[in-house]
């Protein structure tokens, strides 16, 4: 494999800007029939009565970026993907906020949609990235992503 290795880490929220922006750059890119979009936005979940206000999102960035690169090119390679872009947030997120930006492209939706969804499925259990879920009260608890 020939992997690029990019770095898909933000830190804070992903903005509605940015996100805009990467969509804008591919109107160029006439080859593309279609783009899927996965946007991961923290909840303001009630765990024991206590509510979630924001979520502290850590990594081991080296083999994050080193695994994501690998399921970036399976990815491409099953789906004949025209690209793909994955930015993932560090550090607090409140509430609201996007915390995940998962962008495909494709000459034909079917691909882009399908490998939109697996990707995302892939780097919520294969990458190293943990999130503490801070309660109302300063309390934490790690969270544990959930299979969809």
């Amino acid at each position: 494999m020939n992997q690029k290795i990019k770095n898909i880490f933000v830190s804070g929220a992903i903005s509605p800007t940015f996100i805009g922006e990467k969509i804008a750059a591919h109107q160029s890119k006439t080859g593309i029939g279609g783009h899927s979009i996965f946007l991961g936005q923290v909840r303001a979940d009630t765990i024991e009565n206590k509510k979630v206000v924001a979520v502290d999102y850590t990594s081991y960035e080296p083999m994050a970026m080193e695994r994501m690169a690998a399921i970036r090119e399976m990815m491409i390679e099953k789906y004949s993907l025209n690209c793909m872009h994955v930015y993932h947030s560090l550090g607090k997120i409140k509430t609201g906020e996007i915390c995940l930006f998962v962008f495909t492209s494709a000459p034909h939706r079917k691909a882009a949609i399908e490998a939109c969804s697996e990707t995302v499925e892939r780097l919520k259990a294969e990458l190293p990235i943990w999130g503490k879920e801070i309660f109302e009260d300063n309390s934490f608890q790690w969270k544990i992503n959930q299979p969809a």
